[in-house]
């Protein structure tokens, strides 16, 4: 697990990299990245739950509640 020191090196290392002007705007496109990943597999997700068929034992809980 990444502790606190280490985030504060990278978030140097990527400042030293991109300078300050680019950092915003980098930080917005990763942001719209892992927005849209997000979004991408949580259809996915859903996709495969309603393509699937119900187990017997799915429906059997069904019918008892």
């Amino acid at each position: 697990m990444i502790g606190g020191m280490e985030i504060i090196v990278i978030l140097c290392i990527i400042l030293l990299l991109f300078g300050g002007k680019r950092l915003p705007e980098f930080a917005r496109n990763l942001g719209q990245g892992l927005r849209e990943f997000r979004k991408a597999s949580q259809e996915i997700s859903s996709e495969l739950s309603q393509s699937t068929p119900k187990s017997s034992e799915d429906e059997h809980k069904d019918k008892v509640q």
